[in-house]
């Protein structure tokens, strides 16, 4: 629907709260519900039957699979991956009797970051640049830039590349990504680009 000069596509049975600013080229699929002060970047794909809660924060470029909900509290930067059905939490302890609408606690899914079908990030976690979240893995601490992490717990078995290929670090514990040729290197249990 690009009808009142809106820049996007919203599928019919998508339902759009006022007060959201969707970027252009962002597509909102069927049976999804956008709700009021949130911002999508542009060119965002947002899957069917999602639910973006008010305030939530998406970048540039973010896609977002079926059935996922997105609760205030939770700041996606550009490029980020959201798997089907993977769950954000925005409170630690919970309670259907006890409101605590301004208790939300902040989670950050920085630049890059992909997160797995079925995952759960418990919330105040950051999830770093380049970051990859396995398939139903649960996130109870912080995941540096760069890591691989899968479990439940979940814990870091490797590091991946921006093109999301393992990384296989030498004795100069550097690192080619295979697809791109670009370089890493690992210093203080830590990767960054060359």
């Amino acid at each position: 629907m690009m009808e009142d000069n809106k820049l996007y596509f919203a599928h019919e049975t998508a339902v759009i709260d006022d007060g959201c600013e969707i970027g252009e080229g962002t597509k909102v699929w069927h049976f999804s519900h956008i709700m009021s002060n949130c911002v999508i970047g542009q060119k965002c794909n947002i899957g069917q039957n999602v639910v973006v809660s008010p305030q939530v924060v998406l970048g540039k470029n973010v896609k977002v699979q079926n059935n996922v909900s997105i609760y205030t509290g939770v700041i996606c930067e550009d490029d980020v991956f959201l798997g089907p059905s993977m769950v954000f939490t925005n409170i630690t302890n919970p309670r259907s009797a006890i409101i605590r609408r301004n208790d939300y606690i902040e989670t950050n899914v920085r630049k890059g970051a992909s997160i797995g079908a079925n995952a759960t990030i418990v919330c105040g976690n950051e999830i770093g640049e380049y970051a990859l979240i396995g398939a139903g893995a649960v996130i109870t601490k912080p995941v540096k830039a760069f890591a691989l992490v899968v479990g439940n717990p979940a814990k870091q078995i490797g590091w991946v590349s921006e093109y999301g290929h393992r990384l296989e670090f030498n004795h100069d514990n550097k690192a080619v990504c295979p697809e791109s040729g670009d370089g890493y290197v690992i210093e203080n249990n830590n990767v960054r680009k060359k």
